[in-house]
């Protein structure tokens, strides 16, 4: 067995235990689709590249949400879809899993005067008119998390509570015994 996929196998079955928990039982969401997509984007953005994936007409990675949107207007069709799609994505992540480095990361760029959540949303909804293959079955998860961007940026954040106290819960490991 391949250790990374193994790895990244239990990594993405402990996100869903604690996505699953949090937004099944705590906020009633319980739509197994948008919680996939969810816990997807978690193990996606586990690896730094894939959260700045995007990159300009000279191969130059984006940072800023504003030079990612800059680079959607250029391009059309699916790639332009792409780009809000992952434009969706980083602010949800970010505003959701991070929120704390949010304004740090808006303050240092030309993202200061975009409105992130309102980004967010906009994007998802972009992204989701694109109803034919192979875009069919994610356009209406992107709709939904359009349309409801705030309850999944909270429940991210709950997510992200869980997670922080993921090491009291399991107790001291070997390796704290030894230190």
């Amino acid at each position: 067995m391949d250790p990374k996929s193994s790895g990244e196998r239990a990594l993405r079955d402990l996100f869903a235990a604690i996505a699953e928990h949090t937004f099944q039982v705590d906020l009633g969401v319980a739509d197994p689709r948008v919680l996939d997509y969810l816990i997807d984007l978690l193990v996606r953005f586990v690896r730094v590249d894939h959260i700045f994936r995007i990159r300009d007409a000279t191969g130059r990675r984006l940072y800023e949400v504003a030079a990612m949107l800059m680079e959607a207007e250029e391009r059309t069709a699916n790639p332009k879809r792409e780009i809000h799609r992952h434009i969706g994505d980083f602010i949800l992540f970010w505003t959701g899993i991070y929120p704390e480095h949010v304004e740090r990361m808006r303050r240092r760029s030309a993202d200061v005067l975009i409105d992130y959540e309102k980004q967010g949303r906009t994007s998802y909804y972009i992204a989701s008119t694109f109803v034919n293959e192979p875009y069919q079955k994610e356009a209406p998860i992107l709709r939904r998390l359009s349309e409801q961007f705030d309850l999944f940026q909270y429940g991210l954040r709950c997510v992200r509570r869980e997670m922080d106290r993921l090491p009291e819960r399991l107790g001291p490991t070997d390796r704290d015994a030894h230190n």
